[in-house]
Parts: C-alpha cells; structure tokens; sequence
C-alpha cells in the first residue's frame, strides 16, 4: 500500500520563477529563500518519494471563463509549461504519474467529490515556482490537484480541509507501494489589486503558521473572507495548505518552518514528518 511520507506547504509566485530563471538565487534579498528552498529539496528527497501530489491553484492558465472546475486533478503521462504572458519557461514537461491520478480520481468521486478530471493539462507558476527548486531535474513524477479559489461560488476552507482528508485516504489505499509527498502551495498574506495593492500581513501569517502547525482543526472555522480579511484578497490560496494538512497524519510534527516577508507578500515553507518517519 502506499505510504505518505511528508507534507510540504510553500508559497508560489511568479517573482519566485522571475528570480530563479534570472539566476538571482544568490542575490542577498532572495538567498535566505531559496536557502529555505535547498533545505526542504535536500530533505525531501532523502524520502525518495515516487509522487508528489501537489494541491495548488490554477492562474487562468489551464482552466478559463468558459469551465472553471471546484476541483480538477491531472491524469496525464506529462504536462506542459504554460505560457503565462512571457512565452512558457524553458523546462521540458512535468511527468506524471497517472495510476496515482486515476486511483485517486476515482475514489474520490466514489466518496462524493465530484472532481474534474483533465488528461490533458498545462502546469503555471502554482507548480512551477516552487518545483524547480524542490525537485530540479523532475526526478519525481506529480499529480496535480486545482482548487478554485478566482472565481465564485468557491469551496470553503472546510470543504478543503474535507477534500483534502479524502485525497490522504485515497492515497493511502493505492494498492502499489509507493511513497508519496504531499504538496500545498499559494499564499500567504498578499494583495495585488486594489487600494491595500503590496499590503503583506507578517502577524496573521505567522499566526497561520502556528495554527496550521499546532491546532489545523481550527482553521476550518475560518471562512474565505476571514483569510481575504487577515491576509488579503489572494491570501485565501492558503486552504491548498489546508488540504494538503488533511491529507497527511494529524500527528504530523514540523521539521522545519521558514518564513520571509518580502516584496508583494510574504513567503514561507513548512515541512511535516508523519509519525512513522519521525520514528525512523
């Protein structure tokens, strides 16, 4: 059966690929973060995953006014880079992972999600900001997961705690051995329209950080206009944080946070050990 070996819950943003891709890693203002970075590569990696799901938000890329799915996961043998404005970034597809994805698909329709499914798909800067930096050659096939947090109606951040908790039981009853990491990304505190435009919350982000580590369950007492509130218009992309918490071991401890406010928002990785790794 397969295993969960780790939750990791990092930001992503377009900024994080521009300073990557301009080989800016080293520059003093964005070192500590791709120092951050280094750190959860090394330690993922030395999990030897076979998957990583990631849970993130599409940026009008894949999905588009004509179709916006709650819910969408990628069944594909690979997926290509999105042009998000700039040409597409000069990366080869992401491969998948697609008997992960289909396994999961299907059980989580057979336990009432009803989650569109795409076999064909572009991946954008919700992957691809912090993929390149946590697995550089795509040693490691995914299985991407949408939530809808553009347009309304959106999910609640309960109904993604929920189907996040679904994702976990239905990685956990894939009949292979496989050990698999689970992937949160967006957010957190940031505001790019408006008059609070640039506004960065450090106090509620860290407050998030705590409670994501310490006491999880509460944040589904939260709604989307409480984190619209506390963090700003775009910050409601951390209930892919949420999901991916569900998803893992409720036991699972922190192996290391980091966070960094800076420039439009603030930055920040988390990383969890379920209680079997934390024995080994």
């Amino acid at each position: 059966m397969a295993e969960i070996v780790a939750g990791l819950g990092c930001s992503h943003a377009p900024s994080i690929a521009h300073a990557y891709d301009g080989r800016k890693t080293e520059a003093p203002e964005w070192k500590p973060l791709f120092d951050a970075f280094d750190r959860a590569e090394q330690w993922l990696l030395s999990l030897k995953p076979d998957a990583l799901v990631c849970i993130y938000n599409d940026h009008v890329d894949q999905y588009w006014l004509d179709a916006w799915p709650q819910f969408a996961i990628g069944v594909g043998e690979q997926f290509d880079i999105a042009d998000e404005g700039w040409t597409p970034r000069k990366f080869p597809p992401v491969p998948g992972h697609p008997a992960l994805a289909n396994h999961i698909a299907e059980q989580l329709v057979a336990n009432g999600v009803d989650i569109a499914v795409s076999y064909r798909q572009v991946v954008d800067h919700g992957i691809l900001s912090p993929l390149p930096v946590i697995d550089a050659n795509w040693a490691v096939p995914i299985v991407p997961i949408e939530v809808n947090v553009i347009f309304d109606p959106r999910p609640s951040p309960a109904r993604c705690w929920e189907v996040g908790a679904q994702i976990g039981a239905a990685i956990r009853s894939f009949d292979r051995d496989a050990r698999v990491a689970v992937i949160g990304t967006g957010g957190l505190s940031h505001q790019l329209t408006g008059p609070n435009f640039g506004r960065i919350c450090p106090e509620w982000d860290r407050e998030f950080l705590r409670l994501i580590s310490e006491s999880p369950d509460r944040l589904r007492d939260y709604s989307l206009d409480d984190f619209a509130r506390l963090g700003g218009d775009h910050s409601v992309e951390v209930v892919q944080w949420m999901a991916m918490r569900a998803a893992i071991h409720p036991d699972s401890k922190v192996r290391f946070t980091y966070y960094y406010p800076f420039q439009l928002m603030g930055y920040a990785i988390i990383g969890f050990e379920p209680p079997a790794r934390q024995a080994a």
